[in-house]
């Protein structure tokens, strides 16, 4: 069993030091909107598919150096950040998902987000229920999301459209609770780091197993990478040839989903439209509030979603590599589920 130790303290965070907006928020300034406009117009005069807009394409010059930066601080530092400031009434879906593709490609190389290839996905209310067990949180409404990760280096979310109440977004630091909870149960801790059973929600390859095998937290290169998606591990058991969750992991993940309740691991934010989310997904979990939606009103809350492989993680450990679902990547597509605007 592996023997884990403290990782990356300095990356870790608690609500005081990180709580105030103006530490994660960072605000567009008229100069580089105008980088934004200009870019966009370029783009749209000259390729017609959004998948084959690169950052080269995308070009940004004085944006660039600012999001090489905020790169650095999602990989080595607080690990997210929100970006704010473009005007959403200026823009309709089409561009607004063109611009958030546009600077996301500044950040990291576009993943597939499931067997469809999506490379932009929907956030909103598709009509699944939670029980359904190829249900995925992107397309479950209403509800709250509990703490997790996605499965990429970064997570990016552009608010289109809020709902009418509710829908917080809300983030949580990983590391402090792995270094927290290794002082108090290292023995938890440990058994974490040995492979845990997730379900696969009907996506795996067509002869495959329908779970697959991941720890919750893996050390590689003096780095800690998280894992969490708890509603996956434990629908997992419903394949019988799936391994069974142990006593141990059992209690560790309860304990770990009572800390990510304590306030002082979070923080919780409001989405406005035009708002820019992007998270470490090895260091920061997310969830979401419960929210209501109006759609007599045109108040549908739209997210879209970007899951990106950034160029600053120099290694990942083999089963945080994209190619470990290189099924996905055969069938690129955009996502479109387009809300009014």
């Amino acid at each position: 069993m592996h023997a884990p130790r403290v990782l990356e303290a300095s990356a870790q965070w608690y609500h005081d030091e990180v709580a105030d907006p103006s530490v994660y928020i960072e605000e567009f300034d008229a100069s580089e909107l105008e980088e934004i406009d200009v870019a966009l117009a370029n783009v749209r005069g000259r390729i017609d598919d959004l998948l084959n807009v690169s950052k080269a394409d995308f070009q940004l010059a004085g944006l660039a150096e600012r999001l090489g930066h905020i790169e650095r601080e999602l990989i080595d530092g607080r690990g997210f950040v929100v970006l704010r400031g473009l005007p959403r009434d200026r823009y309709d879906n089409d561009e607004m998902c063109l611009i958030y593709w546009g600077i996301g490609m500044h950040l990291g190389k576009p993943w597939a987000q499931n067997k469809r290839g999506h490379m932009l996905g929907d956030v909103t209310d598709q009509g699944k229920p939670a029980s359904d067990p190829t249900s995925r949180g992107n397309e479950v409404g209403s509800i709250a999301l509990p703490y997790h990760s996605d499965g990429s280096d970064l997570v990016g979310l552009l608010c289109l459209q809020d709902g009418v109440e509710g829908g917080r977004s809300t983030v949580c630091n990983a590391l402090a609770i792995h270094n927290d909870l290794l002082q108090e149960a290292p023995e938890l801790v440990a058994e974490l780091y040995e492979p845990q059973p997730h379900d696969f929600r009907g996506e795996h390859r067509k002869g495959g197993k329908p779970y697959y095998m991941v720890p919750v937290f893996t050390e590689s290169a003096d780095r800690l990478f998280v894992r969490y998606i708890r509603p996956y591990i434990l629908a997992s058991q419903r394949h019988p040839e799936a391994p069974r969750i142990t006593e141990t992991a059992e209690r560790a993940m309860q304990r770990i989903d009572a800390m990510t309740q304590e306030p002082r691991y979070q923080v919780m934010m409001d989405f406005r439209p035009g708002d820019m989310q992007f998270i470490n997904n090895y260091h920061v979990l997310h969830g979401r509030t419960a929210y209501r939606d109006d759609p007599s009103k045109g108040r549908v809350r739209h997210l879209k979603r970007l899951w990106l492989e950034t160029e600053g993680l120099e290694q990942r450990p083999p089963h945080f590599q994209n190619n470990s679902r290189s099924h996905w990547e055969q069938a690129r597509s955009v996502s479109r589920l387009d809300r009014p605007g």
